[in-house]
């Protein structure tokens, strides 16, 4: 389990926490907002221990009692809610595990902290039942929601909780670790920080996703060799990608990546600007060869088809008529 210094990036959801708890003045809820994988559990984690650390310093010594009743999950003073249905935190859970607890002083600590992952599935009875926690809570209370949308939470609960939301990563950060922790080699930790969009649990899992290899090799072939495909060549692509259970919009995340290599490409010249840079040779040739406009309606074609996907458009007929604009083009 994490201190803050093993975090990387957010900085300043780190030095806000950090400052908080040096000038003594931590709130009773949080609120920490991000996609899955982009650190809001390590955060929250981090947090916990330093506050529940014996050493009361502004990071966790990872050495102490307290600390590695932390690490090991067994922390009396700290209380994960849990919810036995997938789809939502029910009124009976926040009412049994925060409600009817919190109200006993902490067993070996001076803060009893809770959290909250998956917040926003709470319903809006379980969401009315923690407002009365937060409205008046013990002086040692701190309750942490972690979610993906805090847009669903009842205005009351937004007002009364201190709100932190993580944002992405640069890409050079998370090639950094890529290449640094994971000895992931530069040019394929280049590709998968594109992915990532900023989220380095996302690219930690693109490294060793099967999936996404997948994906790799099959689209790359496509794309190297889309010109000189007939339409039943490009028919059955669409049936492969379909037949494998691809991610079709991680497939046109994959393709906007490429033309806008060539793109940029074709613009600078300069290799040390592309993502795939290990194509460099077949990026350069199909610069090359590409009208401006022509990649850009390639781009356009890559929009729309996310468009029709997202409007339910069937998805064998989207990617059919995006192919052709690349292939023309």
């Amino acid at each position: 389990m994490p201190g803050f210094h093993d975090i990387i990036g957010h900085e300043n959801i780190k030095e806000h926490l950090q400052r908080a708890i040096e000038s003594n003045h931590v709130s009773h809820a949080y609120i920490l907002t991000g996609e899955a994988g982009m650190g809001r559990k390590s955060i929250a984690n981090a947090f916990a221990m330093t506050l529940l650390c014996e050493k009361g310093k502004k990071e966790p010594c990872m050495e102490c009692h307290a600390c590695k009743q932390v690490m090991s999950g067994n922390h009396p003073d700290l209380i994960y809610v849990t919810h036995e249905k997938t789809g939502s935190i029910g009124v009976d859970d926040v009412r049994e595990q925060i409600h009817d607890t919190i109200m006993i002083r902490p067993y070996s600590s001076y803060y009893k902290i809770y959290i909250v992952d998956e917040a926003e599935k709470m319903t809006v009875q379980a969401q009315n039942a923690l407002l009365k926690t937060i409205e008046e809570p013990p002086s040692y209370a701190v309750i942490m929601l972690l979610t993906t949308n805090q847009e669903v939470f009842l205005p009351t609960i937004l007002s009364r909780c201190i709100q932190l939301k993580l944002k992405p990563l640069q890409d050079s950060v998370i090639k950094s670790y890529l290449v640094g922790s994971l000895g992931i080699k530069e040019s394929r930790a280049e590709i998968y920080g594109a992915f990532a969009r900023g989220n380095l649990g996302r690219a930690i899992y693109l490294a060793s996703s099967e999936e996404f290899q997948l994906m790799y090799t099959e689209l790359l072939h496509m794309l190297k060799h889309l010109r000189n495909m007939d339409i039943t060549e490009l028919l059955f692509y669409i049936k492969k990608m379909k037949d494998e259970n691809l991610d079709i919009r991680g497939c046109l995340d994959f393709m906007q990546i490429w033309y806008r290599d060539i793109l940029m490409y074709k613009v600078t010249k300069d290799i040390n600007l592309l993502v795939f840079r290990e194509e460099y040779n077949t990026i350069r040739e199909m610069s090359s060869a590409s009208a401006y406009d022509g990649i850009e309606a390639i781009l356009q074609a890559i929009d729309k088809a996310r468009i029709r996907l997202d409007a339910n458009v069937n998805m064998e007929l989207a990617m059919e008529l995006m192919l052709l604009v690349m292939k023309e083009n």
